[in-house]
């Protein structure tokens, strides 16, 4: 068994070029099934603050990208918040590190 990286700064610029090599606009329709997929069942928290989110910011561009290793993202520029998630694993609020995402 190979042991696990558990280098932050190795498995961060990882992520950073992958983020690089594979960010591109969502469609709010892409953004509205990607939700449906994420959080299935009414009345979850993370549902109701995404959905809200997208609504609060109709008008803005949002990003999507994916990770080498299965995490994806999601990025309004116009509210410079996003959130990552690891489809049926996990989920989160995106962290700015130095001032910026």
């Amino acid at each position: 068994m190979t042991p696990e990286n558990l280098n932050m700064e190795e498995i961060t610029e990882a992520r950073r070029k992958a983020v690089a090599a594979s960010i591109r606009t969502i469609s709010r329709e892409e953004l509205k099934t990607l939700g449906e997929q994420l959080f299935p069942y009414v009345g979850d928290v993370w549902r109701d603050n995404y959905f809200a989110f997208l609504d609060e910011n109709a008008g803005a561009t949002f990003h999507h990208a994916t990770a080498h290793d299965g995490v994806q993202f999601l990025y309004c520029n116009a509210k410079d918040k996003g959130i990552w998630f690891m489809p049926k694993k996990g989920m989160g609020p995106m962290q700015p590190r130095d001032g910026r995402f």
